[in-house]
């Protein structure tokens, strides 16, 4: 359990930067802040996946909820306006916490009432609970009166009164159903209200700060088509949902969903509670694509990177004991290999994947190989991937899209002008903001791990051709990268070489030439490539992407979007690097006797972190300089998947 004391969810600053996840394994959602202040357009109770696991619509943004007490009205809820704060229902809060879906505790005059929202999973549902606990109930007559709030639109727009949003709504037997707009689907509200009262109100103007401060549009209008009035004598209950429910299945699919919640926790074989939060935030990113499994790259607004995916694969499955669905995901993925090319994005509108990065798919070695090791399952990937991934080298060697090739040094090159291959794939207009053209240290690291992975797959399945030739080719590599990359000026590795142009940037890249477990670098050179990172790069929340010797650092990762683009990689920090910058630090110092305090150390910033943004979340990004505010994505699959992977690994 994650909790939120009383002081912190009745200051608005701390409550209402700290948010709150739900996911239902389909690609929807529904999110907000403790303090119920909406400050991103994806905050809302349903968002949902109509086109799983993307085409994704917020139908359901919140409900305006007030306490009656005696008739007296007490407003729970809490809004921000342009210059104003109204109501100020956070002022009601006495906590909050995760167990495992979010609980609000509310105390008004002597009376507690609790209130919890959770998604069954793989359905676009969402119910929420309204409860007073037994100690609190007195001769007062108590109710609750729901007003729900509607958007209908997709989860990255904004909502404006228009004309063509249909205000009718029908009532049935315990159901309310709505749809403004024909071609969006059906939400049906399902509860045991005791009054329905028609209102047709819009609430105008709703501020949200974040996209304010992020240079977006960010006032929304929102419809409230009904008022439900609860007598609080029983729980009232509230299930919206595009299927059609009914109120009374509220107890079985929360038994339900604490069930499987708690399964996931009793499989991953830790008896370590820190870890628990981790392990369902994992689970929060794994959802279904076709008849296979893939991850959403981060919540609210990222859907399925290839990238992403394969770094986070070892992290959110095989740690937590998961590996089917890692198999899932590796052969979901293969059916999409296109020239020797694993997807890098499913679009959100559109079926056409995007083959834009260079490293997709060399990180789809290392998760079988991770897949492999874990599992002992070769035959699956002799009969189902071998092949593909000789193919993959193949296509490689021949060339395929954006100039990504062997070189005559056995090294691979990618780029043309205009493009962004790498994971650092900032681009504002034409504007590349790191361009990386030419041999990038990491895919460096990456194609000499995949070599040294297929030559002991081609050994394993007695391929002795194969198994020879990637022998060679790796050791070409190697010899190589040995001889181009050292930067004797700052003792570490060129972070890119492009002909006779080596770029000697400081940036954490290099460490994976130490991490990855196939490595190019003698123990001397290891030692200090991760040095050199702990020393300029390295922070409580992860590596920065720049050192702040270099003239280019951005500092904070703060205003327009052009401004927040330029930054992204030029000193912001990433909480993901942390787990290869400890795999590189355990590897150099496996024989100091102090080297898993030292881990024990840098992994203590992210732990305590969970409980600071996204509750029981990882965000994707910080500020370079501390405090390291957190940025970004608030919850990150890898982020979330390489602090759990490195905190297993250092059990």
């Amino acid at each position: 359990m994650l909790e939120i004391d009383e002081i912190k969810c009745r200051d608005l600053e701390q409550s209402g930067s700290r948010e709150w996840l739900e996911t239902n394994g389909i690609g929807g959602y529904a999110s907000g802040t403790v303090a119920g202040v909406h400050t991103r357009r994806y905050h809302g109770l349903l968002v949902a996946a109509t086109n799983p696991p993307l085409g994704r619509m917020l139908l359901l943004s919140k409900f305006e909820e007030t306490l009656l007490i005696d008739g007296e009205r007490f407003e729970l809820s809490t809004n921000q306006y342009p210059g104003e704060i109204h109501p100020e229902g956070y002022k009601y809060l006495t906590a909050f916490r995760l167990e495992p879906f979010p609980i609000w505790t509310f105390e008004v005059n002597g009376v507690e009432l609790e209130k919890s929202v959770f998604m069954p999973h793989g359905e676009n549902t969402v119910v929420c609970q309204w409860k007073l606990k037994k100690s609190s109930i007195r001769e007062q007559q108590s109710a609750i009166e729901l007003r729900p709030l509607i958007a209908f639109r997709d989860h990255h727009h904004l909502r404006q009164v228009n004309e063509r949003f249909n205000e009718d709504y029908a009532v049935d037997d315990g159901v309310i159903t709505v749809q403004p707009h024909a071609e969006m689907p059906l939400l049906h509200f399902a509860h045991n209200a005791n009054g329905i009262e028609h209102q047709g109100h819009w609430y105008r103007h709703l501020a949200y700060a974040i996209e304010q401060e992020r240079g977006f549009d960010f006032t929304e209008d929102l419809y409230q088509p009904f008022s439900l009035t609860f007598d609080l004598a029983s729980d009232a209950v509230v299930i919206a949902s595009t299927d059609i429910r009914s109120f009374a299945d509220a107890g079985g699919l929360e038994r339900s969903e604490i069930k499987r919640r708690a399964d996931l926790i009793v499989r991953a074989e830790t008896d370590d509670e820190s870890l628990w939060p981790l392990i369902l935030a994992a689970d929060q990113f794994i959802v279904d694509r076709g008849g296979g499994k893939t991850v959403i790259a981060g919540y609210p607004w990222f859907s399925d990177w290839g990238r992403d995916t394969m770094i986070a694969l070892p992290g959110l499955t095989l740690a937590t004991k998961r590996p089917e669905i890692a198999r899932s995901i590796m052969l979901e993925f293969a059916k999409h290999i296109s020239d020797g090319m694993i997807p890098n994005r499913f679009p959100d509108e559109g079926e056409t994947p995007d083959y834009n990065t260079v490293d997709a798919t060399l990180w789809f070695f290392e998760a079988i190989r991770a897949y492999g090791d874990a599992t002992g399952d070769y035959e699956m990937i002799r009969i189902e991937l071998y092949e593909k991934l000789v193919g993959i080298i193949d296509h490689h060697v021949a060339g395929t899209r954006y100039n990504i090739h062997v070189d005559g040094d056995g090294l691979l090159y990618a780029g043309e002008p205009g493009t962004q291959l790498t994971w650092m794939d900032a681009k504002i207009g034409d504007w590349v903001v790191t361009p990386r053209i030419g041999k990038p240290v990491e895919i460096q690291a990456l194609w000499h791990n995949a070599l040294c992975i297929m030559e002991s797959f081609a050994e394993r399945f007695g391929d002795a051709e194969r198994q020879a030739r990637y022998f060679e080719m790796a050791a070409v590599a190697s010899d190589s990268f040995n001889g181009q990359f050292w930067n004797s000026t700052e003792n570490c590795l060129f972070d890119v070489i492009n002909g006779d142009e080596k770029d000697g940037s400081v940036r954490p890249n290099q460490i994976y030439v130490v991490s990855l477990t196939h490595s190019m670098l003698d123990a001397k050179r290891a030692r200090a490539v991760v040095k050199k990172v702990e020393a300029e790069l390295l922070t409580p929340v992860g590596l920065r992407s720049l050192s702040p010797k270099d003239p280019r650092y951005v500092p904070v990762y703060i205003g327009s979007p052009h401004d927040r683009d330029a930054a992204y990689h030029q000193g912001t920090v990433w909480g993901w690097l942390i787990g290869h910058f400890v795999d590189a630090y355990r590897k150099v110092h496996s024989k100091d006797v102090r080297a898993k305090k030292r881990i024990d150390e840098i992994l203590a910033g992210l732990r305590s972190h969970l409980g600071s943004a996204a509750i029981g979340q990882v965000s994707e990004i910080f500020d370079g300089d501390p405090p390291h505010t957190p940025r970004g994505c608030p919850a990150q699959a890898w982020s979330v998947a390489e602090l759990l992977r490195a905190l297993t690994q250092a059990q």
